[in-house]
């Protein structure tokens, strides 16, 4: 089985610069370089015939690369207790466009439609029980903002769980054209 989704990795200063931001919330487990980008489309657990079905149907969509920015942090909770912590992107419109597109192309793939509401953001730490200093983080980074930045291509990624958390690796790198 393959556990995928479909990503846009931002530039190498903004994922500095993201990572440069990481400190002083205990019990964050923070994101490394490798591991930061914007979810278009998370797919799940499929086997190789339909892992192959997506990356064809991937093939097929057509967009203009995606200008957008840093735009503030937010957190994501469960029950009540905050899990996530990460970094808003903005215009989110042009990135919601790319998402229904690429949901659509899936969709004629065989999957399913998405049915969660979209929210473009890049994760910068999950955490478990402890969050000590969380709040201050975000009070502090509340006003992140960026120049903009162009995302020329999107990938298909697969996503490894191991002990020492997730490992992505792209499987298929998809131009964006205008």
């Amino acid at each position: 089985m393959h556990r995928l989704f479909v990503a846009l990795r931002p530039p190498a200063p903004v994922r500095a610069r993201l990572i440069g931001l990481m400190e002083g919330v205990g019990g964050a487990r923070w994101q490394d370089d490798d591991q930061l980008h914007i979810t278009l489309r998370f797919i799940g657990e499929v086997d190789a015939p339909v892992a192959e079905d997506v990356a064809a149907a991937l093939g097929s969509v057509h967009h203009a690369p995606v200008t957008v920015r840093l735009g503030g942090i937010g957190t994501f909770d469960k029950r009540g207790r905050v899990n996530t912590v990460w970094a808003g992107v903005r215009p989110q419109e042009a990135l919601a466009h790319l998402h229904r597109k690429i949901d659509q192309a899936l969709v004629r793939a065989g999957l399913e439609p998405e049915q969660r509401a979209y929210l473009p953001h890049i994760t910068l730490a999950r955490f478990g029980r402890d969050s000590a200093g969380l709040d201050a983080f975000v009070a502090r980074h509340s006003g992140l903002s960026s120049e903009p930045f162009e995302m020329s291509w999107f990938g298909l990624y697969e996503s490894r769980l191991g002990q020492d958390g997730a490992t992505y690796d792209l499987i298929e790198r998809y131009d964006l054209r205008g």
